[in-house]
Formats: C-alpha cells, structure tokens, sequence
C-alpha cells in the first residue's frame, strides 16, 4: 500500500515515557480504519530525561531511548508501511534543553567558554552590558542564591574517574572545569598527576588555538586517568577535593575562588529574567535558543531527520516555533530545498511527491503567512480561530463585556489588558532581553555621529512602548530590509505607542523604525552592517516571546468575558466572525495554502475542543448566563474570604471558574462532589491563577490566596450545604449541553471539508470536554474507541453523549476524503446562500472540482431554537421556510453521514429535510 507525501488527513500522538513508539504502532491499524493517512508524532528525539513533551531536545541525532529508540521507530514505521500510512515529524530547530549534564553542546560551551566548538551554536551575548559576565555564560540553575548554595553544601566537586574530569555538581546539573579549573585543582595532588597538570596548564595557556588546545587537554584526560587508576592516584584525589569541601570556611573559599575561574557563573533561577545572557526559549532557563541559521547548526541539528526522510520514515515535519529563528524565510526555503535533495534517495516503496512542511505560526487576523516561505501553511491555529468564531453569535459580545465589567471592575475591552500584560511581561519576565536589545541599538546609535547622543535609557522606554503596542509576533525584515507589510505592521505600532510617549522624545520612536523596518543594510560599513543586523533579528526574537507571554499566557487569564475565545491563535478582542468572513478565510486558503493543517485541538490548547464550543453557547444567551452567574456568586459569597490584598477569589477567577465548570462538566454526569473532576479543574484554576500574575504566579505564589481559592471550589463541590450551587451548575450545563454537542459536530464537518488537512488530536474523535495541559495530555482510552469503530453504526443521534456521533461523523468524512481526493485537495469553495426565516442559524458551502460537486451545510447558533430539547438537533418543523440554494445544482444529492437522498425541488432544499436527523450534512452529487 502507498500514500503521499501530502496528507489526507493526520492524527496527533503525544509520545513519551508512558507512551512510547511501540504503544503509538499500536494505535495504527485503528487509525487506518478511521481513515487516516498520516501519523502526526511529537518530537522523538532524544529529549531530557522524563520529558512529558519532547520539545527539550539535548541531542539530534539519536532517536530518544525512552521511546524505544531507533529500534522502536523502525517497527513504527513498518507497521505504518502495512496500513498504507505515513509519518510527519514534529522537529524543534530553535532550541535545546540545557541544564542537567546530557546535552553535550551545552557541557562542552561550559568546559571551554568562547573557545568551545559549540559556542556559536547557542546565542550568547560575551560581551553584555554586565561586565562580570564578560567572556563568562549565566548559569542560572540554583535553587537558591549563590551564596546560600555555596553555604548550604549543595554545590560540590565531583570527579568522574573513568573520564577524567572534574565537575562542580547542584543536585542534577553538572558544571564541568574548564582546562585550568582542572589545572588549578590539581596542582594539590601528589607528583604522580604532575604530567596530568602540565598538559591542563598547556591547554588552558593556549584556550584561544583550540586545536592544540584541545589535543592537549584529551592527553591531560589520559594522564589523568591513568593516575586515578592506582589506589595511591584514587586517594590523592579525594584529598585534593576534600580540600573544596563546603564544609569549612576555607573549603567554601576555594571553592568559590575556583568558580569564579570558570566560564560560567552560576546563579539563582531568578536572576536570568534581568542579567541571562543568552537567548531562551520564552523565559524557560532550561531551554536554550540555538542558531539555526548557522550552516553548520543546522547540518548537525537536521542529520538525522533528513536522514529519516531520505530513508522514506517520514514524509515531512512540521516546524515548532518558527518566530523563534533569526530568520524564518531563509530556514524554511533551505529546509525544503535540504528535504528535497534528500528525496532523491528515498526507496521507490516510499510515499510520492513533495516533502510536507507546515510551520507551528501564530496569525494575527490580519496577518498572512508568507508564500516566499514555500511551506504548505501552518499548523491550523488560524482555521482554529475561524471555525470558533463563526460558532459565537456577536451579538453576545457587548452584554456579555458589559457584564463582565460590571461584575470585576476590569475593563470591559481586552487591549487594556494586553497592554497591562505586556509592561508586566517586559518588566519581571523579559528584561534582560529587552535590555539586552536596547543596548545592541545603543552601539548602533554611537557607531553614528548623528544618533550618538541617543541614550540607553531612552531606548529602554521607546522599545517597550513599540513592544507594548506590537500588532503581531513579529516582523521579517532582513538584509535587504523590510517588506511593505513589515513597514505596515511597525507603522501600526509606532501610531499607538506615540499616544502613550512623551511628545520630546517621539522623534526616538522614528529613529528605531528607521534602524528596524526601513533600510537596506548593504549600503553600510561592515561592522556596523553586522551590527545593525544583529539589532534587527534581536528585536524580532523578542518581539514573539513578548507576544506569547503576555497574551496567551498572561492576558488569555485576566479576561473572563468569554474565555472559548482566550484560545492560542485567537485575539479576546474579536469575539466572533460572520459566516461572510469564515467564507473569506476558507476561499484565501483554497487559494494560497490548500495543504494548510486544520485543528481544533492541541498539545497547546487552554481549553478541549467541545469545551470550547460548549461554551460558546453563551454568546446566545447572555440574559440567561447573567441571571445564573449573578445567583451563584450570591449563595457562593459565603465561600469567600478577605485577605488584606483583596477578596479571595477575586471576582475574575470566580466567574471564570464557573465558566469552567458549565464549559468542562461530563456530559451526563450528576452533581456528585466526588470523583476526579474537581481535582482536574483545581489543576486548571491554579493554572489560571499564577498564568494571570495579578494575585499569585510561578515565581512567587501565594499560598494564602490559593488556599482560599482551593477551598472555596471544595465548597463549590460540597452539596451538603444549605445554598449548594453544584446542582445548578450541573443543571445549567445539562441545559447548554444539546447546543455545546450541535457546535461540535459543526466544527467537526466544517474541520474535515473545507479547503485545507484536517488533523485529529489524540481521543477527540470522541466529546474533547479537556482543560488546559496537562489535562489534555491525559491517556487516551484508545480500547473504547477502537470498539465504537468496530461496531460500524451510522451517525446517530441515540446516545449522541457518549461521543460516538462524533467518531461516527469523522469516519464517514474520511472515507469520502479517500474516495474523492482531488475533491478535496483541489477544489475551491464557493459560499451557498440559506434563505428564509432562520437563515442564520445555518452556514453552508460547496466545493467543486471536475464533474463531482460537494456540498456542506452545519447548524450554528441553535441554542435559541433548542430550549427543551434534549439532544442536539432543531426541531425540523422549527426550520420553516428556511431552505439551502445549491447554487442551480439539482441534484439528486446524497448525504455522505446518513445516506439520505435528496432533491434540490424547485431549486431549493429545505433545511428541515436536509437536517432532519443530524444538525450537519455534507451532500454529493
């Protein structure tokens, strides 16, 4: 069986420990026979040790052990090759796990300093604004500061006897001596390390001629080595290192006398957010940005998976973080032409055509992913948004704002909020990216006489406003200077961060546009051409993390006024689209990236794909949802407590709790206190509470606030009590259910027609009803849906909340996908008009290729025309004169989910025939 390179449709697995690449070749022939035609896996390389996610890398040319390592992927790959399926890659080509002793880049920059190998893979700054940094890296791995390390006994010396090295060890980190670290312990010990010690000294002397450095050092290994091999050698060691011993005064002295030697300098955690000096990946001291636009970087980081592609064990990747990278626009062309020429030696058993390229990128909804890229699109963050917003009826926006502003005193809007966010972010998680930005602009401007007089505090203030107001992620300017939608985007940005600067200094805010976003950089000096270069990419790669911290992860929890659309890849701020718009979006993609990735669900998501959209039922009914909310938090007031920073919860988190609640509750569960519900919403609100940094966060919690919060949703759950709300709340999501379970098979049939590759995330092929990582990475109960499969049903609405419907739905949409694939791979989309009564609660479209014509209808915003009804589908008497126009194609249509046939009777097909058993139809001619 053979397949092609560009998917049909994906599946996304999470490997790791708990489920390796063997438990993955076992959900194989179960996604065959749902009909899918690629694997979407997770990274596998060789990650840090327990990694529940794989995204910290430590080396990219091993297959990682606790999957099962290369033997386990070869039997995922011939059981993939048995079911006519293939496999995208998730790779991470910004950065690596460092930390710990097992990334062997990362100990070989600590050994040797500047003059290691590897010291331009990782994006250090030798020369930062902080001197005592100068020729050194931050080490910022200590529990604790410095000095209460070094008095605790917690850093300590210890040798490795068969390696010959010498390391200063923190519970799991490792330090390693450089070549006159060693030396100088050394010179301690008996004679017999004498050859040992010179050959370190050599090493050191001559640390800039690394290649006679480091001949120098392996023979001092040897020597070494060879030393410790005798008793009398053993026992001068441990000599030698009971002399650091942090036990006595002199032994904490030494030791810090000898740190103080090395290339590192150790540090508390907290102490990277204002002093690291190289780039991270956010603000996470354990992953390390890397350069990948170094060719050698990326030969040695792409090896193996161009190897796996050259052998036909993958068919493409999808590309994590691209706004991480220097540059973007060159690393995908060059990826694609490195896959390409690595094509030519795939087996002629290997899938056809193109290597598949999709870049995990977040779309402002004005923004478009570049075509110069040449990627087949994105991961499917912006079809999230779409299809999510389309389900929100807008006229719920402002009540429910209104409400939300009433109830908190926060703003009714979110751009405050951002904006808050976004100083905050600056100020205690970024800043010592952002000053270290502002003093490459700071060089930038003394290299010229005009601008030498521009201060560094000056800078500091206008890049923050500039970041402050930032529309997007970020911009792609380069050599060559930037782009008209770059200029676009910074002019957009300078606009509204002028309001907020003092008038003398706005002429500074056109001066860092000129440095960012205006000039070629090839009619420059050399050295200043580098070094504006430099500037450029620095700000690009902060403006992202800026970006992600302060919206997805620090906003998204502040505003309450909706969360299912605080979503990774919406804004709050557009709280829905019209089916016109959605239409907009889908035509663009059939026309630029029609092999774009579509999801609805995530690794990343804040919340499942059905709580989502269960909750946005509320967008339509938010007279009802301010009643219910206003009741709960009356006989829940007695829950509260008063702390001297403020009520505990905050009125925010309470109303976001419930929100939860009615969002998350198990279909068909009872209001019953027991079981793991509450504790998995407690996981979420904690979450929530530290991510939104108003009243407690990561780095500092607040036990006093959280213990309130805690056992205020034990009362919550406590339905011994005279005002318990929990039946309620059950009752109100029972209420909601229905119209919750109607959006989800909408998103469902919407996901897996439009133009574009859907992509399954593990177990939502059942209700997604998850919360926030690690909530939706919970095991899969694959058993259950492998035996819903197995028993072959029809789409039906008996039953409809065990999830079955929906499993159904996606199996027969996948095996049309199968039988037409042109049909769905390269037709366009056409928007079809609903007339009568109750048109807006429709949305339909078809898409043509040929002779075969598809079309799509799905029922929106239902909840008004389903009180009382007990399962998700509107009365078909309730339609009226509502009917579909298919657009002068008479038919006879067939209903791909129920096998239902249909005439377009004087040129129209009634909605209440077409929805007569289910609320989505997808129709062939």
């Amino acid at each position: 069986m053979t397949h092609s390179t560009i998917p049909r449709a994906t599946i996304r697995l999470q490997f790791h420990k708990g489920f390796t690449l063997d438990d993955g070749a076992a959900v194989i022939p179960y996604a065959a026979a749902l009909g899918m035609s690629h694997l979407y896996a997770s990274p596998i390389l060789k990650a840090r040790p327990g990694s529940t996610h794989g995204y910290d890398i430590v080396d990219h040319n091993a297959i990682n052990p606790e999957l099962g390592g290369e033997a386990a992927l070869e039997r995922l790959s011939a059981v993939l090759r048995d079911h006519g399926m293939g496999l995208i890659l998730d790779i991470v080509p910004n950065h690596m796990g460092v930390g710990g002793s097992d990334n062997q880049w990362w100990m070989d920059v600590l050994e040797w300093g500047r003059a290691s190998r590897y010291a331009d893979a990782f994006d250090i700054d030798w020369t930062p604004p902080d001197r005592a940094l100068h020729g050194k890296i931050m080490a910022p791995f200590l529990g604790e500061s410095y000095g209460a390390a070094l008095q605790s006994g917690d850093l300590r010396l210890s040798a490795d006897a068969k390696a010959g090295r010498i390391s200063v060890v923190y519970h799991e980190h490792e330090f390693p001596l450089s070549p006159a670290g060693m030396a100088i312990v050394l010179k301690a010990a008996p004679r017999r390390f004498a050859d040992a010690i010179a050959h370190f000294t050599g090493a050191a002397d001559l640390i800039d001629r690394p290649d006679i450095a480091r001949p120098l050092a392996e023979t001092a290994r040897a020597r070494l080595i060879a030393a410790l091999a005798t008793p009398h050698g053993a026992a001068g060691l441990v000599t030698v290192l009971a002399r650091y011993e942090p036990t006595t005064p002199d032994g904490i002295r030494r030791l810090h006398e000898l740190l103080e030697t090395q290339n590192y300098r150790l540090a508390y955690w907290r102490a990277a957010a204002d002093e690291i000096n190289w780039r991270r990946f956010f603000d996470i001291n354990t992953l390390a940005g890397i350069r990948a636009e170094i060719p050698w970087v990326f030969d040695q980081s792409h090896k193996l998976i161009l190897d796996l592609y050259a052998r036909g064990v993958i068919d493409g990747v999808r590309v994590d973080h691209v706004d991480g990278l220097a540059d973007p626009r060159a690393y995908c062309r060059k990826l694609r032409r490195a896959l390409t020429a690595a094509g030519k030696s795939r087996p002629s058993s290997a899938a056809a055509g193109p290597p598949y390229i999709i870049v995990e990128k977040i779309l402002a909804p004005h923004e478009r992913l570049r075509a110069d890229w040449l990627t087949d699109g994105t991961t499917g963050y912006d079809f999230m948004n779409e299809v999510a917003a389309v389900l929100h009826d807008p006229d719920g926006g402002e009540p429910l704002a209104a409400l939300w502003h009433t109830l908190t005193g926060r703003s009714a809007e979110f751009d405050p909020e951002e904006r808050d966010a976004r100083r905050q972010v600056l100020r205690d998680n970024l800043t010592s990216e952002w000053n270290g930005t502002a003093a490459l602009l700071h060089r930038l401007a003394g290299a010229d006489l005009a601008t030498r007089d521009i201060s560094l505090t000056a800078l500091r203030r206008a890049l923050a406003e500039l970041l402050v107001h930032f529309p997007i992620y970020r911009i792609y300017a380069g050599a060559g200077g930037s782009t008209s939608t770059d200029e676009q985007t910074m002019d957009w940005a300078l606009a509204r961060a002028r309001r907020s600067f003092r008038v003398a200094d706005r002429g500074l805010l056109n001066q860092i546009r000129h440095w960012l976003a205006d000039r070629p950089l090839a009619r420059e000096p050399l050295e200043t051409r580098a070094l504006h270069r430099r500037a450029m990419v620095r700000f690009q790669q902060l403006s992202a993390p800026v970006a992600a911290k302060s919206v997805e992860d620090t906003a998204f929890y502040r505003y309450g006024r909706l969360i299912s659309r605080n979503e990774v890849g919406s804004t709050p701020a557009q709280f829905a689209l019209t089916p016109g718009a959605f239409h907009a979006a889908q035509q663009q993609r059939a026309a630029t990236l029609p092999h774009a990735m579509l999801a609805t669900a995530t690794h990343d998501h804040k919340r499942g794909e059905d709580t989502r959209i269960r909750l946005a039922v509320l967008s339509e009914i938010p007279d009802e949802w301010q009643a219910a909310l206003a009741r709960w938090m009356r006989l829940n007031s007695g829950l509260t407590r008063d702390l001297d920073a403020g009520r505990a919860p905050s009125e925010a988190d309470e109303i976001m709790l419930y929100q939860t609640l009615i969002a998350a509750w198990p279909l068909g569960a009872a209001p019953d206190g027991s079981g793991d519900f509450r504790d998995r919403v407690w996981g979420w609100w904690e979450k929530s509470i530290r991510e939104a940094k108003l009243r407690s966060e990561w780095a500092a919690p607040d036990e006093a606030y959280e213990d309130a919060c805690r056992q205020f949703l034990d009362g919550v759950f406590d339905t011994s009590r005279a005002t318990a709300t929990l039946g309620e709340i059950a009752a109100f999501a029972r209420r909601i259910g229905p119209a919750g379970a109607l959006n989800g098979l909408a998103q469902t049939v919407l996901k897996f027609t439009v133009p574009g590759v859907p992509d399954l995330y593990q177990g939502t092929e059942f209700w997604d009803q998850s919360l926030v990582d690690p909530d939706n990475r919970r095991p899969v109960d694959f058993p259950a849906r492998v035996a819903a499969l197995s028993a072959n049903r029809m789409p039906s609405l008996d039953s409809w909340e065990n999830g079955d419907v929906k499993q159904r739905v996606i199996a027969r949409l996948l095996s049309c996908r199968a039988e037409h694939p042109s049909l769905f791979a390269e037709a366009g989309y056409t928007a079809l008009d609903l007339t009568g009564t109750h048109a807006a609660h429709g949305l339909a479209f078809a898409r043509t290729h040929g002779t075969r014509t598809l079309i799509v209808a799905v029922s929106r915003l239902a909840a008004p025309l389903l009180d009382g009804v007990p399962q998700p589908l509107i009365p078909p008497a309730d339609w009226g004169d509502t009917a579909l126009d298919p657009a002068a194609l008479p038919g006879p249509w067939r209903d791909v989910l129920t096998g239902q046939m249909l005439d377009a009777t004087g040129g129209i097909i009634p909605l209440s025939t077409i929805f007569a058993t289910l609320p989505v139809a997808v129709l062939i001619a």
